[in-house]
């Protein structure tokens, strides 16, 4: 069985082609997996050398052109693709100086980011009850024990789905209470440590497998569906259940149910609150988080660090603990008589 997903070889035949290539070849050596661009530009090379275009070069009116055939997709899709271009020309402007490059301001504006939802403890100790009431089947006769460990694992460790969908029965290391995440985003591996309870939770999924008489094998998927050929489960059927916990849970947004996303949201939410309430310095700690999550430096896990409440109010109970002595309240200004 193999683990994760193969690259992507773009395949290029228009007059830009050796540009094209050496351009993703870059990329790809300083560590990208650069798979969603490298198809954006193969797709603009198939309508550059495509004849009915009749565009034997990447100007003004051949970017338009392509980017009309684009109107399809949601406006942020068409500005990400157009920005994937604009990279390339900008590359290839380095040995071309008069080659063409679009204006970004001319793209179509970013779409406003869904507001992520931050799970609570007692809605993920509803969302694990109902999963273990969830009825088996013959093609998933260890649905509540999957989808039980799948929300635990999401919630405590924060990891991405494809992550969790990924790992490997040989990723777990109960002596050292590990687990070994593989070749994720730029190419990185991370061991993350994890706490005795959740270590328990994955050896009682274990022993449920055994008792089935279902495949332990160290090469075979964590979290594993034995239907059609078994394998892991795939991240719609994944998204399916929760969703439908959901519902039974009455967990929604105003848009909506909450994203599977959402749990990584809500585990840099609650180790900020954690740090807050024991007094830790969280600036100190922040660096620790990044690592955790598979993040090159904290700027990134910024993107996680939502401030809502409880952790607004226990920011506030520190600083005022902190520096409340320093502030003096203004004085009221006295009332005029009428």
């Amino acid at each position: 069985m193999t683990r994760g997903h193969s690259v992507f070889t773009p395949k290029f035949s228009s007059r830009l082609s050796p540009a094209f290539a050496r351009y993703v070849d870059l990329k790809r050596a300083l560590g990208r997996r650069f798979d969603a661009p490298a198809r954006t530009l193969q797709c603009l090379d198939r309508f550059l050398s495509d004849q009915k275009t009749k565009y034997p070069d990447l100007d003004a009116a051949a970017f338009q052109a392509w980017c009309h055939t684009h109107e399809h997709v949601t406006s942020g899709v068409r500005r990400v693709r157009m920005l994937e271009v604009c990279a390339f020309c900008l590359y290839r402007r380095r040995t071309e100086p008069q080659c063409f490059v679009p204006d970004p301001t001319s793209f179509p504006a970013y779409h406003q980011r869904l507001k992520p939802y931050i799970f609570s403890d007692p809605e993920v100790a509803r969302l694990l009850r109902a999963a273990s009431g969830l009825k088996r089947s013959p093609l998933s006769p260890l649905r509540p024990e999957a989808i039980r460990l799948a929300i635990i694992l999401l919630f405590t460790t924060g990891i991405r789905r494809g992550e969790l969908l990924n790992l490997m029965i040989s990723d777990y290391n109960r002596p050292e209470s590990t687990l070994h995440i593989r070749q994720t985003k730029f190419y990185k591996s991370r061991l993350l440590p994890i706490n005795s309870g959740i270590a328990d939770e994955i050896d009682r999924y274990l022993r449920a497998r055994t008792q089935r008489k279902l495949s332990v094998s160290p090469e075979m998927a964590l979290i594993w569906n034995p239907s059609w050929g078994g394998g892991a489960y795939s991240g719609t059927s994944l998204r399916r259940s929760l969703r439908s916990l959901l519902q039974e849970c009455g967990i929604a947004t105003a848009k909506g149910k909450p994203r599977v996303h959402d749990f990584r949201h809500s585990f840099a939410v609650n180790a900020l609150l954690r740090w807050y309430r024991a007094g830790a310095d969280v600036d100190a700690k922040l660096p620790l988080l990044a690592t955790y999550l598979g993040h090159g430096s904290a700027v990134s896990t910024h993107y996680y660090l939502h401030f809502i409440e409880p952790l607004r109010s226990a920011a506030s109970e520190r600083f005022a603990k902190q520096y409340g002595a320093l502030i003096s309240p203004l004085p009221q200004a006295p009332r005029r008589r009428g």
